[in-house]
Protein backbone atom coordinates (compact mmCIF):
# COMPACT_ATOMS: atom_id res chain seq x y z
CA UNK A 1 0.00 0.00 0.00
CA UNK A 2 1.76 3.35 -1.30
CA UNK A 3 0.60 5.82 1.32
CA UNK A 4 3.76 8.24 0.84
CA UNK A 5 5.32 9.03 -3.01
CA UNK A 6 7.93 11.35 -4.28
CA UNK A 7 6.90 13.49 -7.42
CA UNK A 8 9.86 15.69 -8.33
CA UNK A 9 10.96 17.86 -5.13
CA UNK A 10 7.67 16.80 -3.23
CA UNK A 11 6.47 14.45 -1.17
CA UNK A 12 2.62 13.20 -2.04
CA UNK A 13 -0.02 11.76 0.71
CA UNK A 14 -2.56 9.11 -1.08
CA UNK A 15 -5.00 8.86 1.83
CA UNK A 16 -8.02 7.68 -0.49
CA UNK A 17 -9.60 6.19 -3.37
CA UNK A 18 -12.70 7.70 -2.94
CA UNK A 19 -13.52 10.65 -4.94
CA UNK A 20 -16.78 12.33 -5.90
CA UNK A 21 -15.80 12.61 -10.07
CA UNK A 22 -15.01 9.88 -12.52
CA UNK A 23 -12.45 11.95 -14.69
CA UNK A 24 -11.93 10.86 -18.44
CA UNK A 25 -8.57 11.67 -18.38
CA UNK A 26 -7.67 10.59 -14.58
CA UNK A 27 -4.55 8.54 -14.40
CA UNK A 28 -6.50 6.10 -12.53
CA UNK A 29 -8.47 5.13 -15.32
CA UNK A 30 -5.59 4.47 -17.69
CA UNK A 31 -2.03 3.38 -15.92
CA UNK A 32 -2.44 0.43 -13.80
CA UNK A 33 -0.24 1.35 -11.24
CA UNK A 34 1.81 5.03 -11.56
CA UNK A 35 4.34 6.05 -8.49
CA UNK A 36 3.62 2.32 -6.96
CA UNK A 37 0.46 0.94 -6.20
CA UNK A 38 -1.86 4.33 -5.16
CA UNK A 39 -4.74 2.38 -5.64
CA UNK A 40 -5.61 1.80 -1.93
CA UNK A 41 -7.29 -1.82 -0.55
CA UNK A 42 -8.23 0.28 2.68
CA UNK A 43 -7.87 3.72 3.89
CA UNK A 44 -4.94 4.57 5.73
CA UNK A 45 -5.72 5.51 9.41
CA UNK A 46 -4.32 9.20 10.58
CA UNK A 47 -1.16 7.46 12.48
CA UNK A 48 -0.11 5.37 9.67
CA UNK A 49 -0.05 8.33 7.60
CA UNK A 50 1.93 10.05 10.37
CA UNK A 51 4.11 7.49 10.15
CA UNK A 52 4.54 7.11 6.15
CA UNK A 53 5.41 10.45 6.05
CA UNK A 54 7.35 10.71 9.14
CA UNK A 55 10.02 7.53 8.32
CA UNK A 56 10.91 10.41 5.15
CA UNK A 57 14.12 12.66 5.35
CA UNK A 58 11.55 15.40 5.14
CA UNK A 59 14.52 18.03 4.59
CA UNK A 60 14.55 16.28 0.93
CA UNK A 61 11.17 18.27 0.12
CA UNK A 62 10.26 21.56 -0.96
CA UNK A 63 6.31 20.64 -0.34
CA UNK A 64 3.80 18.51 1.61
CA UNK A 65 1.06 17.32 -1.22
CA UNK A 66 -2.12 15.88 -0.66
CA UNK A 67 -2.80 14.19 -3.98
CA UNK A 68 -3.26 10.45 -4.63
CA UNK A 69 -5.84 8.16 -7.02
CA UNK A 70 -9.06 9.57 -4.65
CA UNK A 71 -10.05 12.94 -3.87
CA UNK A 72 -8.37 14.38 -0.40
CA UNK A 73 -11.22 16.68 0.54
CA UNK A 74 -13.26 13.23 1.22
CA UNK A 75 -11.36 12.82 4.22
CA UNK A 76 -11.27 16.23 4.92
CA UNK A 77 -10.86 15.80 9.33
CA UNK A 78 -8.49 13.27 8.56
CA UNK A 79 -5.96 15.05 6.59
CA UNK A 80 -6.46 18.83 8.53
CA UNK A 81 -5.70 16.00 11.20
CA UNK A 82 -2.08 15.12 9.30
CA UNK A 83 -1.14 18.48 8.52
CA UNK A 84 -1.43 19.77 12.10
CA UNK A 85 1.20 17.03 13.23
CA UNK A 86 3.71 18.51 10.39
CA UNK A 87 3.76 21.63 11.05
CA UNK A 88 4.07 20.96 14.57
CA UNK A 89 7.02 19.17 13.65
CA UNK A 90 8.48 21.21 10.38
CA UNK A 91 8.02 24.01 8.48
CA UNK A 92 7.14 22.20 5.09
CA UNK A 93 4.60 23.80 2.81
CA UNK A 94 1.56 22.14 2.93
CA UNK A 95 -0.89 21.63 -0.76
CA UNK A 96 -4.16 20.15 -1.47
CA UNK A 97 -4.50 18.94 -5.17
CA UNK A 98 -8.30 18.56 -5.03
CA UNK A 99 -11.55 18.83 -7.36
CA UNK A 100 -12.86 22.18 -5.32
CA UNK A 101 -15.80 19.70 -4.24
CA UNK A 102 -14.58 19.67 -0.67
CA UNK A 103 -17.78 21.51 0.85
CA UNK A 104 -20.49 20.10 -1.22
CA UNK A 105 -18.78 16.85 0.17
CA UNK A 106 -19.48 17.68 3.35
CA UNK A 107 -22.43 19.82 3.10
CA UNK A 108 -20.78 22.91 4.65
CA UNK A 109 -17.69 25.16 4.15
CA UNK A 110 -14.98 23.61 4.95
CA UNK A 111 -12.44 26.48 3.69
CA UNK A 112 -12.63 27.87 7.22
CA UNK A 113 -10.66 24.90 8.66
CA UNK A 114 -7.88 25.34 5.92
CA UNK A 115 -6.53 28.35 7.98
CA UNK A 116 -3.06 28.13 9.31
CA UNK A 117 -2.73 24.71 8.24
CA UNK A 118 -2.78 24.43 4.75
CA UNK A 119 -0.37 26.69 2.43
CA UNK A 120 -1.99 26.56 -1.50
CA UNK A 121 -4.90 25.32 -2.82
CA UNK A 122 -4.69 23.55 -5.83
CA UNK A 123 -8.37 23.04 -8.00
CA UNK A 124 -8.60 21.37 -11.34
CA UNK A 125 -11.26 23.48 -13.48
CA UNK A 126 -10.35 21.33 -16.45
CA UNK A 127 -12.93 23.25 -18.10
CA UNK A 128 -14.38 26.70 -19.00
CA UNK A 129 -18.47 25.93 -18.52
CA UNK A 130 -20.60 23.13 -16.40
CA UNK A 131 -21.84 21.36 -19.32
CA UNK A 132 -18.23 20.34 -20.69
CA UNK A 133 -17.00 19.97 -16.93
CA UNK A 134 -20.03 17.67 -16.38
CA UNK A 135 -19.48 15.92 -19.68
CA UNK A 136 -15.64 15.22 -19.17
CA UNK A 137 -15.44 14.59 -15.24
CA UNK A 138 -18.64 13.20 -14.27
CA UNK A 139 -19.35 14.68 -11.09
CA UNK A 140 -22.17 12.66 -8.85
CA UNK A 141 -23.22 17.01 -7.92
CA UNK A 142 -23.74 16.39 -11.98
CA UNK A 143 -23.50 20.39 -13.46
CA UNK A 144 -23.79 21.83 -10.23
CA UNK A 145 -20.22 20.93 -9.26
CA UNK A 146 -18.71 23.46 -11.36
CA UNK A 147 -20.41 26.32 -10.07
CA UNK A 148 -19.58 24.67 -6.52
CA UNK A 149 -15.80 23.95 -6.83
CA UNK A 150 -15.77 27.98 -8.15
CA UNK A 151 -17.35 29.15 -4.97
CA UNK A 152 -15.03 26.80 -3.18
CA UNK A 153 -12.26 28.86 -4.64
CA UNK A 154 -13.22 32.18 -4.06
CA UNK A 155 -14.28 31.19 0.06
CA UNK A 156 -10.62 29.64 -0.21
CA UNK A 157 -8.47 32.98 -0.74
CA UNK A 158 -10.13 34.32 2.36
CA UNK A 159 -8.08 31.34 4.69
CA UNK A 160 -5.49 29.95 2.41
CA UNK A 161 -2.24 32.14 1.15
CA UNK A 162 -2.20 30.47 -2.47
CA UNK A 163 -5.34 29.76 -3.78
CA UNK A 164 -4.46 28.07 -8.14
CA UNK A 165 -7.20 27.15 -10.41
CA UNK A 166 -5.27 24.62 -12.62
CA UNK A 167 -6.22 22.70 -16.41
CA UNK A 168 -4.91 20.34 -18.25
CA UNK A 169 -2.99 21.36 -21.62
CA UNK A 170 -4.15 18.77 -24.23
CA UNK A 171 -8.11 18.43 -22.53
CA UNK A 172 -9.24 21.64 -23.72
CA UNK A 173 -8.24 23.98 -26.50
CA UNK A 174 -6.16 27.52 -26.45
CA UNK A 175 -9.39 29.33 -26.43
CA UNK A 176 -10.72 27.62 -23.61
CA UNK A 177 -8.02 28.07 -21.35
CA UNK A 178 -8.01 31.24 -22.01
CA UNK A 179 -11.35 31.46 -20.95
CA UNK A 180 -9.88 29.93 -17.79
CA UNK A 181 -7.44 32.15 -17.37
CA UNK A 182 -10.51 35.66 -17.13
CA UNK A 183 -12.58 32.81 -14.85
CA UNK A 184 -9.37 32.62 -13.17
CA UNK A 185 -8.93 36.11 -12.46
CA UNK A 186 -12.91 36.51 -11.83
CA UNK A 187 -12.21 34.51 -8.78
CA UNK A 188 -9.38 36.29 -7.81
CA UNK A 189 -6.76 33.50 -8.37
CA UNK A 190 -3.92 32.45 -10.87
CA UNK A 191 -4.44 29.68 -13.09
CA UNK A 192 -2.04 26.86 -13.96
CA UNK A 193 -1.92 25.05 -17.18
CA UNK A 194 -0.61 21.78 -16.74
CA UNK A 195 1.05 18.91 -18.62
CA UNK A 196 -0.58 15.55 -19.07
CA UNK A 197 0.20 12.74 -17.05
CA UNK A 198 0.65 10.12 -19.69
CA UNK A 199 2.01 6.27 -18.93
CA UNK A 200 4.92 6.88 -20.74
CA UNK A 201 6.04 9.29 -18.66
Amino acid sequence: MTVTYEVGSGLYVNTTNRCSNACEFCVRSTVESYYGDLWLKREPTVDEICESIFSRDLTKYTELVFCGYGEPTERIDDILEVARRVKERTALPIRINTNGQGSMIAGYDITPKLEGIIDVLSISLNTADAASYQKICHSRFGEAAYQGLLDFAKAATRYVPKVVLSVVDTTISPEEIERCREIATDCGVALRVREFISNEE
